[in-house]
């Protein structure tokens, strides 16, 4: 994000119109910051922090933050001025790598690190190419956030199509196989998102059940499967002819219809 002129104060009416209309010079600046190599980038705004645009970003105040390094100085700034949040509608993908206990005994540690390191890299580079803001790295999953402000009404779309281009750049359509095989999650509603934390721990997150069904659904898709909640397939104008099925998810007390999208060597 790139501080502006916003009003200082913490209050839900101006984060519900920052997340939720924004500025066209955010869009336009995040879209010129990401198309910039080369990562590691931050996280809010998609400026790159090396490659032959770091010092340029250096130069107005896009370097690692000193406080959190997964953001530059000026969106960290921001995050910690503008403390407070807002529910609005928008969407998750969740995506982890399958049986990662089990890679990782099979290779060496260094090894391991290196492909998690790839993973990192890769999943960033995606949410970035399609409007969307990584939360964070859990172990071996990603977060991503898609809200109104990165990708105008379109965040549910946006959000299922960075999960096929995810599952596509693991290798899920290579004939032989991924490299980091993925299950991923995708499910749109309220959630309440804004600033948390204090000091070097400030950053922005989200909140409420919409988060959870989305972890949920990544939790039990299969290698190179993405699970579609029916709510978010409808928002992101999936064919309405796909099948649907009925899961019924660890702590959700009713079951949550889902369409199942596969990336294999003949998708």
């Amino acid at each position: 994000m790139t501080p502006g002129s916003a009003p200082d104060r913490d209050n839900e009416e101006f984060w519900r119109d920052f997340l939720t209309r924004g500025h066209a010079m955010e869009r336009r600046v995040r879209g010129v910051f990401r198309r910039l190599p080369h990562g590691p980038r931050c996280q809010m705004c998609a400026a790159p922090f090396a490659g032959a645009a770091a010092p340029l970003m250096r130069a107005i105040g896009k370097r690692p933050s000193d406080q959190n390094p997964t953001m530059c100085n000026s969106c960290f700034q921001f995050m910690s001025k503008h403390h407070g949040g807002a529910e609005i509608d928008c969407s998750f993908l969740f995506a982890d790598i399958r049986g990662s206990t089990a890679l990782a005994e099979g290779m060496p540690p260094a090894d391991f690190h290196h492909l998690l390191d790839r993973f990192y890299s890769t999943a960033s580079n995606v949410v970035f190419e399609h409007d969307g803001s990584v939360d964070k790295f859990v172990g071996d999953e990603v977060v991503a956030m898609f809200f109104p402000l990165l990708t105008g009404e379109r965040h549910a779309a946006r959000a299922v199509e960075a999960a096929v281009a995810l599952l596509r750049a693991t290798g899920h359509a290579d004939p032989k196989g991924p490299w980091a095989p993925l299950g991923a999650g995708v499910h749109t509603g309220p959630a309440w998102v804004g600033a948390v934390g204090e000091g070097s721990r400030t950053e922005l997150t989200a909140l409420g059940d919409t988060v959870n069904t989305a972890a949920r659904l990544a939790s039990v898709a299969t290698a190179g499967e993405i699970l579609v909640t029916s709510t978010a397939a409808a928002v992101a104008g999936l064919d309405p002819k796909l099948d649907l099925r009925h899961l019924d998810l660890k702590g959700k007390q009713l079951a949550t219809e889902v369409v199942s999208i596969v990336i294999g060597p003949s998708g």
